[in-house]
């Protein structure tokens, strides 16, 4: 590779880098920030839309043991079944495999341990985390906020 076309393709990248995460990204489910705060409402809001967190151990979900689906609260896509669900004791509601086609991931440098997001694939919500620690049969921990989340109890 030429050094120029190397020094050209290195500052594509970082310009790319430097695109804010989900600006390029289309969701069928879109709307204004002001539609969102008044839809969410500024705890959901907090967490869907800018990528914040609940405390640990502060979610109703945690403790659900009935058999159901785990919808999105930004659009009501149904992302998780309890069958799926499992108490990893880290304080969110965990699962170790999301249905089929329901998320996006991208990668998360906000703390210095590089970490993997969860978005909705309809509305782009941060959903939370994955991380490689979970168990089998995925061995995946999705690590999910539970205000993220809007649980329909019924057939998984």
């Amino acid at each position: 590779m030429k050094r120029a076309h190397f020094f050209t393709s290195l500052a594509a990248v970082a310009a790319a880098a430097a695109v804010p995460a989900g600006a390029s990204e289309h969701y069928a489910v879109t709307h204004t920030d002001a539609q969102w705060k008044a839809l969410l409402g500024s705890d959901r809001y907090y967490i869907l839309r800018q990528n914040g967190t609940e405390p640990a151990f502060s979610s109703p979900l945690i403790g659900e043991k009935r058999p159901g689906l785990y919808h999105c609260a930004g659009c009501k896509l149904a992302v998780f079944t309890s069958k799926t669900k499992y108490d990893s004791g880290d304080g969110w509601p965990s699962f170790w495999d999301v249905l089929p086609g329901t998320t996006r991931t991208r990668a998360d440098h906000e703390l210095v341990e590089e970490r993997t997001e969860v978005h909705c694939r309809r509305c782009g919500s941060h959903l939370g985390h994955i991380f490689d620690d979970g168990p089998a049969p995925t061995h995946l921990r999705y690590c999910i906020d539970g205000l993220a989340l809007i649980f329909v109890p019924g057939a998984a």
